[in-house]
């Protein structure tokens, strides 16, 4: 009887001895990174039945899993695959997505000013800063951005120029203007200065030392003087600043526009209904005959 509970307890121990050590083994394998290996096999396999999920290393590559059958696709070459929700089959434009933890992409289909087939490319040549071209099925567009505003490569957007931080692309490098050294007391009121090339403009330095150019309406011109925008004929040293553009007349009209005439009324309805007498009331005693 001894020498059974003796072999039941070295059974015992042996069988807890190989679970501790295959519980180590799991959480081992928990915090291991998983291979290239483990990484086909899980991509491969759809992680719901249906929906669309994007694959692990290329953005601009998902899967379609339908009824658990899964069909490998691809985004048109310059878009990315939007991830924001599986029942949703939705390429976007790189700029909406992240990709920083799946950076592969297709092989380029470059074509005339547009690198890849779809997307907001920046000008070639460095030096212009402003345009840049809009590609649909290679196919481009050039687009110039507003006045002072530069091609963005992160947003795809026109932005001011301290906001883009392109090389050869600098507020210096736009405006050929710097804004002049100020006390910090004055630099926090974002002064303004005028444009020496042009009236109508003028910049406004923020906190005293990014330049960002801005301008009046037409007709009027930036006085130095006041720091604001006025009509052309009160400035002295811009009063001629419109006279090869616009005529003496448009200049009035534009100072003195016409003021819109109130739309006509209807008149009231008036009723041309005699009014009624009040009846009455039953209860009060008539009143008595007048005397001749």
């Amino acid at each position: 009887m001894a020498v059974n509970q003796n072999n039941l307890l070295k059974c015992f121990l042996l069988f807890l001895i190989i679970g501790v050590a295959f519980a180590q083994r799991k959480q081992e394998n928990k915090k291991r990174p998983a291979s290239n290996d483990e990484d086909v096999s899980t991509s491969s396999q759809c992680p719901e039945p249906n929906g669309y999920f994007a694959d692990a290393e290329q953005c601009d590559k998902y899967y379609a899993c339908s009824g658990g059958e899964i069909t490998e696709k691809l985004c048109p070459d310059g878009m990315v695959f939007n991830d924001y929700s599986p029942d949703q089959e939705k390429c976007d434009l790189p700029f909406n997505i992240d990709c920083s933890q799946r950076s592969k992409l297709q092989t380029p289909q470059p074509s005339q000013h547009c690198p890849r087939l779809h997307g907001y490319f920046a000008h070639s040549d460095e030096s212009i800063c402003d345009q840049f071209y809009y590609c649909v099925d290679g196919k481009f567009n050039m687009i110039v951005c507003p006045a002072g505003l530069v091609f963005n490569d992160k947003t795809g957007i026109c932005t001011w120029a301290d906001e883009a931080k392109k090389k050869g692309c600098t507020t210096k490098d736009v405006f050929n203007f710097e804004c002049p050294k100020v006390n910090e007391t004055f630099a926090l009121s974002h002064p303004r200065y005028t444009d020496p090339d042009d009236c109508q403009y003028f910049y406004v330095c923020i906190n005293g030392d990014v330049p960002r150019r801005s301008g009046c309406k037409l007709g009027q011109v930036f006085d130095d003087s006041t720091k604001k925008c006025d009509w052309a004929r009160k400035v002295p040293e811009c009063v001629d600043w419109y006279k090869d553009q616009l005529s003496d007349d448009e200049l009035y009209a534009l100072e003195n526009p016409t003021t819109k005439k109130p739309k006509h009324q209807p008149t009231p309805f008036v009723s041309r209904r005699k009014p009624m007498r009040p009846k009455k009331n039953k209860s009060e005693p008539s009143p008595p005959p007048e005397e001749d």
